[in-house]
């Protein structure tokens, strides 16, 4: 049996290998790049419901972007609070900012890709930027970073979502580790031109790819997935690229207790179920590979069977693993992550094992 074990354990490692070495490494030790100026008209889209705090913060670091030809377009999602009022103080003082009020509509109550359908449709610039109320760009250089990567062929710009830093936070680490796996993987996939996901606190594309596919037509009745799904749709080899400079990121507020972070992931992952084939085959066998590399590595060495063998691959696995992520971690400036790892990694394959049993036996609450 220790034979057989041993066996699927090598495997398990060659897949891993496989996934870090010809698709994550794209990404990691490619340097970074900044965005060549663009002659472009921008379009930023902020989607906020009851954001009243955080858009009073935003609004003025849009506002202070340095670059050419923009407008600002904030969408209030029938907010409850005093977002709609926020919104108001600043286009008075703004001449650039353009509002949309959506009031609830009985067909989509609550439902963001509504609210952003408008917010498109009411944008007057040919490309599309979109972040999150509760984010900031990371510099005033933001605009013009992302639009830079913009050519005639690539319409759609993925970039980095950052979170917030809080010191002597496990769960912050925890956090943030897990936003740099995530990003080595769609960055990497894209570089092997396999574009698969983005995120919607920092993503743009032009306005035509949205309109070619009829918005979110195809998955309006899920709640999530205005960026994953959307993304998944319409991203090809031929039409994506990413925007990896530090000016370019954003920087989002964390969750602080585990409980509503876990509650966020249960959200997301239910996406996944409806990405392409060939992305939830190549998403199953990774995660799957990443849960049964520790299980059977504990298992091989408390039997101490051939555990010469067993801790070679051990550390061929996380030789390679600690460069990629290690490398991806000093671009997307996640260092500090590093100095947990493995750690990090054990506890964060099964948190989504967990969320992979509580989404199987009850459905996640949706968005707002």
């Amino acid at each position: 049996m220790y034979a057989i074990l041993l066996c699927v354990f090598a495997v398990v490692v060659v897949l891993q290998l496989l996934y870090y070495w010809a698709v994550f490494a794209k990404f990691s030790f490619k340097p970074v790049r900044s965005g060549t100026p663009k002659k472009i008209g921008v379009s930023v889209l902020v989607c906020a419901k009851n954001e009243e705090k955080n858009v009073e913060r935003l609004i003025p670091l849009l506002a202070a972007q340095e670059y050419h030809d923009f407008e600002i377009v904030l969408i209030d999602d029938a907010s409850s609070d005093d977002t709609l009022e926020v919104f108001e103080q600043f286009q008075a003082q703004y001449p650039l900012i353009k509002i949309v009020k959506v009031v609830n509509n009985e067909a989509f109550w609550g439902n963001k890709k509504f609210a952003l359908t408008l917010g498109i449709k009411a944008a007057t610039k040919e490309y599309l930027l979109f972040i999150d109320a509760d984010c900031v760009p990371a510099s005033n250089q933001w605009l013009k970073e992302m639009a830079g990567q913009f050519t005639m062929q690539k319409t759609i710009v993925l970039g980095y979502g950052k979170y917030r830093k809080i010191p002597n936070s496990f769960l912050n680490k925890l956090i943030r580790y897990e936003t740099l796996l995530a990003a080595v993987q769609y960055f990497g996939w894209t570089l092997a031109g396999k574009p698969y996901m983005g995120v919607g606190r920092n993503l743009a594309y032009k306005r035509e790819e949205f309109f070619k596919v009829d918005g979110f037509r195809d998955h309006l009745k899920l709640r999530s997935g205005d960026d994953d799904l959307f993304v998944n749709q319409v991203a090809t080899k031929k039409n994506t690229t990413y925007a990896d400079a530090p000016h370019a990121f954003t920087i989002s507020e964390p969750k602080t207790t585990f409980g509503t972070w876990f509650r966020q992931k249960r959200r997301h992952s239910t996406t996944a179920n409806y990405y392409k084939a060939f992305d939830r085959i190549q998403l199953s066998i990774f995660y799957a590979t990443q849960l049964a590399f520790p299980v059977l590595a504990t298992v091989l060495l408390i039997a101490q069977f051939e555990w010469i063998i067993v801790v070679s691959l051990i550390g061929l696995r996380y030789l390679s693993t600690w460069l990629c992520l290690g490398f991806t971690a000093g671009k997307l400036q996640e260092k500090d992550t590093m100095y947990f790892y493995p750690i990090l990694e054990i506890a964060l394959v099964f948190t989504q094992l967990c969320i992979f049993i509580a989404n199987t036996f009850s459905k996640p609450v949706q968005w707002k």
